[in-house]
């Protein structure tokens, strides 16, 4: 693995992390996303401090994510049930071709 060492600033803090080195842009954007809709969150929400908006672009996150693996599921719970009826009907297909070559 090919580890490098990076900053993100994150809600006026700085955090380091080892991330691998093919995977930088995308903890840099991901740091870039949750500030900006910190940003978007302060001006729209009263909190008290910057925890306040923390949570509520984590809940935001939490949320879409859980929205997202459950539309995931129930597409692959459709097309499960697509293949097997596509493998039934290529069975009976097989099965009625080979009664007919005999």
């Amino acid at each position: 693995m090919n580890e490098l060492s990076i900053s993100l600033p994150i809600a006026d803090r700085s955090y380091r992390l080892a991330v691998d080195k093919a995977h930088e842009e995308l903890f840099r954007k991901a740091a870039k996303l949750i500030d900006k809709r910190i940003k978007d969150y302060s001006g729209s929400y009263a909190y008290k401090d910057k925890q306040d908006l923390l949570a509520m672009v984590a809940l935001e996150y939490a949320t879409g994510y859980l929205q997202n693996d459950q539309l995931l599921s129930e597409n692959e719970s459709e097309w499960r049930t697509k293949l097997l009826a596509i493998d039934h009907t290529l069975d009976e297909q097989l099965k009625y071709e080979a009664s007919h070559v005999l």
